[in-house]
């Protein structure tokens, strides 16, 4: 890090009223929320191109019930 980046580094922890160290863990602590949460953008686009396909559906009370019956049938 270079002279000219610390110095602005000092003087944003300044105007916040913070230590550069307090400065600093706030800001990773942000980036670190910003990249778990991921880009929403491109969350948005992968539902929107889920809501463009036809999945099949059905009452859960019978999906259930087809999907318990079948147990049987394959020998566990």
């Amino acid at each position: 890090m270079d002279q000219d980046e610390l110095e602005a580094i000092r003087s944003a922890a300044e105007e916040r009223g913070v230590t550069v160290s307090e400065f600093v863990r706030e800001t990773l602590r942000e980036a670190r929320r910003k990249v778990a949460s991921g880009d929403s953008e491109r969350k948005l686009a992968a539902i929107r191109a889920a809501d463009r396909h036809a999945y099949p559906t059905s009452d859960i009370d019978q999906m259930l019930g087809e999907i318990e019956s079948g147990y049987g049938e394959s020998g566990e």
